[in-house]
């Protein structure tokens, strides 16, 4: 496999790809052939390391895109080192590829693989992708938030009869387009996929009081090194006033800083 050596296969959890959030992203897809040509060309020519997802997300491989055929509508990729694993990418009937290209994460799916060669060597075909998710950094970038001095989000989380509880909830992570916050399995029938929660309060250090609504766009159970079970919700920011999107962009840039400061000594 000369320059993609050790491209291995694994079994992870379930992957959730932004690709997937289609209602959430849908403005950043790309549907002209020909964006969708010079992307895939960019990301031959960077020789961009290549995360093949199948199996609904639980199992992937490593992989690089070697050809990009245009008149034929084709790409190849080099195969993985785990033979198992590769002819379980040959059955899957869809997978989902995402790579990074400058900063700029690229995201797309496809309905199958079938076997081929190139330049002498196994590989996998598939037919161009019919859209591709281009998000930029400042896009999709997400924060983790610190351990030792958590932040809270302060909501209502209401039961299937309508009663509302006030929670406090710890965030997980936060970026210009929402937050992942780690609730209590006890929680999760109130955390549900597409749930609304309004006039939820996060207090950001050195910035103050963010107001904002949130929305639910995915939830998936998540068991720590300890043993420890918690439900991780993805929440997108539902029209967040400029001035409050500033507020957490400041927030991220200031906690960067710190932590670049810290690792380099200066701090």
């Amino acid at each position: 496999m000369s320059d993609h050596e050790a491209l291995h296969g694994h079994e992870t959890h379930p992957a959730q790809l932004e690709l997937d959030q289609g209602d959430v992203y849908s403005k950043y897809m790309l549907h002209s052939r020909s964006e969708i040509l010079y992307v895939l060309r960019a990301v031959l020519q960077k020789g961009s390391l290549v995360t093949v997802y199948f199996d609904h997300g639980k199992s992937f491989l490593l992989t690089a895109l070697v050809a990009v055929d245009a008149e034929n509508g084709s790409l190849l990729f080099d195969v993985g080192s785990d033979e198992e694993m590769n002819n379980r990418a040959l059955k899957a009937d869809r997978l989902l590829f995402t790579t990074s290209l400058d900063k700029v994460k690229v995201q797309f799916s496809l309905k199958a693989l079938s076997s081929a060669s190139h330049e002498g060597r196994a590989a996998f075909r598939a037919s161009l992708p019919e859209t591709v998710l281009r998000l930029q950094r400042r896009e999709y970038y997400r924060l983790a938030t610190p351990i030792a001095n958590p932040i809270y989000c302060k909501m209502t989380a209401r039961g299937d009869d309508g009663s509302g509880k006030a929670v406090s909830i710890p965030l997980l992570d936060i970026s210009g387009g929402g937050v992942g916050l780690m609730v209590d399995p006890e929680l999760k029938d109130a955390f549900k996929v597409e749930t609304a929660f309004s006039d939820c309060r996060i207090d950001l250090p050195d910035e103050g009081l963010l107001v904002c609504n949130l929305v639910v766009r995915n939830a998936f159970d998540v068991t720590t090194k300890s043993g420890n079970h918690h439900l991780r919700v993805g929440c997108e920011f539902v029209d967040l006033p400029g001035t409050r999107l500033t507020m957490v962009q400041r927030y991220i840039t200031h906690v960067e800083r710190e932590r670049k400061a810290r690792m380099s000594g200066m701090a």
